[in-house]
């Protein structure tokens, strides 16, 4: 297991947050098994959520881990929460240890192809600790991910590899929206799990 030593990652965002990308976190071999691994033994479903009082199933997966079955809720409904199993369980320790923090769920997305992605949004659910780390991990299909910051729509962007972290922390939320850029040009899935610590 390679891990990149905690002082080579910097801050990517300009001002207004803390955003730091590891871009090798996890060797090519494992995250290759770690994808496949995921894949199969994850129970996926559609996404639903309610937007302007309309239900959408996305095309996208998802599932939701949490400790002490805490729900989530974003987008007018609410995911009840799976119990950890050990993969998970392995992938939020090595997170944990670099990033110095406890999270106790994870909602992982399973995006089978680029036509697939995420719009403009910030994790600022009030469920979510107020500028706590929010820790994403990538296996499968390079993706773009982008920023925009709220009040000068300045941008930038990055391309998330398999087996990167992206650590997201401070005022992130409050400040930047992100996205997962569609394409047309991306065949493969993407697995993407994202570390939260939620107010219990």
């Amino acid at each position: 297991m390679h891990l990149f030593e905690h002082s080579e990652a910097t801050n990517i965002l300009p001002e207004d947050g803390e955003v730091f990308y590891i871009p090798q976190f996890i060797s090519i071999k494992d995250a290759t098994h770690y994808t496949q691994a995921l894949l199969q033994q994850i129970p996926w479903q559609h996404d639903e959520v309610i937007i302007y009082g309309k239900k959408i199933i996305t095309k996208r997966k998802v599932a939701w881990y949490a400790d002490n079955n805490l729900p989530y809720k974003y987008s007018n409904t609410v995911k009840e929460a799976l119990p950890w199993d050990k993969t998970l369980l392995v992938l939020k320790t090595l997170v944990e240890q670099y990033a110095h923090v406890h999270f106790n769920a994870c909602l992982l997305n399973l995006y089978h192809n680029g036509t697939e992605g995420m719009g403009w949004h910030s994790d600022n659910e009030k469920e979510l600790l107020h500028n706590g780390c929010i820790a994403s991990l990538s296996f499968g299909a390079d993706r773009k991910f982008m920023f925009k910051h709220k009040a000068t729509k300045h941008t930038l962007s990055l391309n998330l590899q398999s087996g990167s972290l992206l650590l997201m922390k401070g005022a992130t939320q409050q400040h930047w929206q992100h996205q997962l850029a569609k394409t047309t040009k991306q065949p493969q899935p993407r697995i993407n799990l994202t570390f939260r610590i939620m107010n219990t």
